[in-house]
């Protein structure tokens, strides 16, 4: 892997970061799930011991949702790439909700390079307070 190939891997991994909190922010779930690989896994910061396993299973999760207006910001972006084919990375989150006070938290995310470009193989939310 070259450098630029190495440069550019880390960037397409924080731009699916940086998307994934837009969608997010937007509702957009189909195409939030659509940032997963088939078999990704999340686990939500509000509940990190249970895995929501499967892009189909992980569109459910997010569909069944009651509507809500958030705003996601994501800092701190760090992506190693580990081959390839694989990267790891981590992220400051900070969440705002209109409901009391904000949210902070991490990712702590696996990405896995597909046909269809680098998408999330895990992403595991945690909170700070």
């Amino acid at each position: 892997m070259t450098a630029d190939d190495r440069r550019a891997a880390e960037a397409d991994c924080a731009r699916l970061i940086a998307l994934y909190a837009n969608l997010n922010d937007e509702a957009r779930w189909d195409e939030v799930a659509a940032l997963y690989a088939e078999d990704g896994v999340m686990y939500r910061p509000t509940a990190p011991d249970a895995p929501v396993a499967g892009r189909e299973a992980i569109l459910a999760a997010f569909k069944s949702r009651p509507p809500r207006t958030t705003r996601h910001v994501c800092s701190n972006v760090v992506i190693d790439v580990e081959s390839e084919t694989s990267a790891r990375g981590t992220s400051a989150m900070l969440l705002f909700t209109g409901e009391g006070a904000p949210l902070v938290g991490s990712f702590h995310d696996r990405f896995v390079l597909t046909g269809d470009g680098w998408r999330f193989a895990e992403r595991r939310g945690s909170l700070t307070f």
